[in-house]
């Protein structure tokens, strides 16, 4: 037989078989579920500390006390200023202990164990003293903070840190009404003072 005769012989043979279909189907854009993606790295969710919130107590002319039994570390300090309110800030790592917020007629405190007394900005005072509270191992930032420009809070100054009490010296540029309330995560021991409307 001719070589040209058998190579069309083959091609009709080959015409006539079964179809071959391919085993799977591919769409384009698809991808095939056996290839492994990369690592998925996501960032742990952080809780953002939560707000005082709306429901406040009333500004108070009176000493004011509370907090829980309990021990805790000190870790930061600070002072804000806000539309009709100075504000004082202690944060603690777990909750805020029994404490006392006291008002004085002036702004002179004494140092720890020695005695001595220290005189803060301003012309009145207010101590905060927090029990069963430490900060000699956790505390972060200045322990003595200024600000002659805020209308009553000028200055907050760490008075003590012996044998379980924290004490912070607040200068005030006079006698103002507070209110005293804490906050939980992160622990917040708050106290805010009125200032003029003018």
């Amino acid at each position: 037989m001719r070589p040209a005769l058998i190579l069309a012989l083959l091609v009709v043979l080959a015409g006539c078989g079964p179809a071959i279909s391919p085993s799977v189907a591919v769409t384009p854009g698809s991808t095939p579920t056996s290839i492994a993606s990369g690592p998925r790295i996501s960032a742990p969710p952080v809780t953002p500390p939560t707000p005082p919130g709306n429901d406040l107590p009333a500004f108070a002319c009176t000493d004011a006390s509370g907090g829980t039994t309990g021990v805790a570390n000190a870790i930061a300090a600070r002072m804000d200023e806000q539309v009709g309110y100075d504000r004082f800030v202690l944060q603690l790592d777990s909750i805020v202990p029994t404490f006392t917020v006291k008002r004085q007629a002036k702004p002179v405190f004494s140092t720890g164990a020695s005695g001595q007394t220290i005189a803060l900005v301003g012309t009145a005072g207010v101590l905060v003293q927090v029990h069963s509270a430490t900060g000699a191992a956790t505390f972060t930032g200045p322990t003595d903070i200024v600000h002659p420009e805020f209308k009553i809070l000028q200055e907050a100054r760490q008075t003590q840190d012996f044998e379980g009490y924290v004490s912070w010296g607040l200068g005030l540029s006079s006698p103002a009404c507070m209110r005293v309330f804490t906050v939980a995560d992160p622990a917040r021991l708050v106290v805010d003072f009125q200032t003029p409307t003018s």
